[in-house]
């Protein structure tokens, strides 16, 4: 539970934007979308090595230069 102390005299739209970041960094959001949709072990391991040889490219672009 997350729980966001208001001082006396504290503007709301500033709590709730403390609320807000805090129930961002949870992940509960991202995790929710995540588990909307199944997606098969080969396609996410698929997934992983796209990434992998992206920033395999990106460091040595990096290097490179």
């Amino acid at each position: 539970m997350i729980i966001v102390p208001v001082k006396d005299g504290e503007n709301i739209d500033r709590a709730l934007k403390r609320f807000k970041r805090k129930f961002e960094k949870t992940g509960v959001v991202k995790e929710l979308r995540r588990r909307q949709s199944f997606a098969k072990p080969s396609v996410t391991k698929r997934q992983q090595m796209i990434h992998a040889r992206y920033v395999q490219h990106l460091l040595t672009m990096q290097e490179n230069s």
